[in-house]
């Protein structure tokens, strides 16, 4: 006997649950490293990261040599107006955070980096959290996860020369032009001699919901109060290994560190998801808070050496765009996660040993 054929009417009721489930199956495709370009996955990203430089077991698989940091953010008086979050309304936060350097050799010299990393995490009173990843550089060096990784390969040395090959370099400059920007940034921005006057940039672009459902595209920056000293390629040769943290050190046993948290308001046309491509400066910026940092330690007994600073772990009212970067960096930021957890719990840890005798 035929099998009847369905009528239409009947499947309509299961068209949501199969557009959930394909939801699903495309979030865990892109965790997982099989979304978008097949030749490229968190893992492989990771995979190369640890290959380039000096990995050490425990510590991040980027960004390894870092300083914790403790303080409070306190919101701007019209903050809320931008955004329903909790941490535009409660009076004060109490926020831990990182400061870091962009080599994987946690034991790199402070001078060596041409890009430090503030990450920052709050925790309002209705239980929700607010993590934040910010550099010095103001713009990204690609638009998307596949000119990262292609320029991260054509810089590698090669082993016969200790050189990056400059036809692997021209070749990926032809084809992802907006990294020759990045690389004049690199090689010509002044640097601070402190943290203390560094300003950190949130290139990924994120939506800012109020109360009443007025939704504005924002990029946010860190921007310090201590005045900015540049510091010339000689100096910098010539500081001492680890002179950014003798100067935190130096500088908070003064008084707190404040920096102003600045959101910059797309406008029709700007890029929102093509970070490698800065928005004009006569954008209107609204001041959305203070961040006053109290107090450092060390990163290998500090409250910020085990957290994972995802950017898309965001309250309501803040939500992530459509950036393939930043997506990329949150299935990155977990694999780097998961495999330091490991590598510590297995007792492979680089890190120092604590008061107890072990790295945890």
């Amino acid at each position: 006997m035929p099998t009847p054929t369905p009528r239409r009417g009947s499947l309509l009721p299961l068209l949501p649950i199969a557009l959930i489930l394909l939801a699903l199956a495309a979030l865990f495709a892109w965790v997982g490293g099989w979304f978008g370009n097949h030749q490229l996955t968190p893992q492989k990203m990771m995979d190369f990261a640890q290959t380039s430089g000096t990995q050490a077991p425990g510590f991040r698989r980027a960004h390894s040599k870092g300083v914790c940091f403790a303080g409070t953010f306190t919101p701007a008086p019209d903050a809320a107006s931008l955004s329903k979050a909790r941490a535009f309304s409660q009076p004060a936060i109490a926020v831990i955070g990182r400061f870091s350097a962009s080599s994987n050799n946690p034991y790199a010299p402070d001078g060596a980096s041409p890009v430090r990393g503030m990450a920052v995490q709050l925790k309002t009173d209705d239980g929700q959290e607010w993590r934040i990843a910010m550099n010095s550089f103001p713009f990204f060096a690609a638009a998307t996860p596949q000119a990262f990784q292609a320029m991260n390969e054509a810089g590698k040395p090669d082993p016969a020369t200790g050189k990056p090959d400059p036809a692997k370099m021209k070749a990926v400059l032809a084809a992802h032009p907006e990294i020759a920007a990045f690389q004049a940034w690199a090689k010509t921005a002044p640097r601070s001699d402190s943290l203390g006057s560094t300003r950190f940039n949130g290139v990924n672009a994120f939506a800012l919901t109020n109360a009443q459902g007025a939704r504005r595209m924002v990029r946010w920056s860190m921007r310090p109060r201590t005045a900015f000293v540049a510091m010339s390629p000689e100096q910098l040769k010539a500081a001492d290994a680890d002179f950014l943290m003798a100067d935190l050190d130096q500088r908070l046993a003064a008084g707190p560190l404040v920096w102003d948290l600045v959101a910059q308001i797309a406008e029709p046309g700007d890029p929102i998801t093509d970070p490698s491509k800065a928005w004009p400066d006569t954008r209107k910026e609204a001041t959305i808070g203070t961040l006053s940092l109290a107090h450092a330690e060390p990163q290998a007994t500090g409250p910020c050496r085990d957290l994972n600073f995802d950017p898309l772990i965001l309250p309501d009212g803040v939500k992530g765009s459509d950036d393939p970067i930043l997506r990329a960096r949150s299935a990155a930021y977990s694999v780097s996660f998961n495999r330091r957890e490991r590598e510590i719990s297995a007792g492979k840890s680089a890190y120092p040993a604590d008061q107890n005798g072990s790295a945890r």
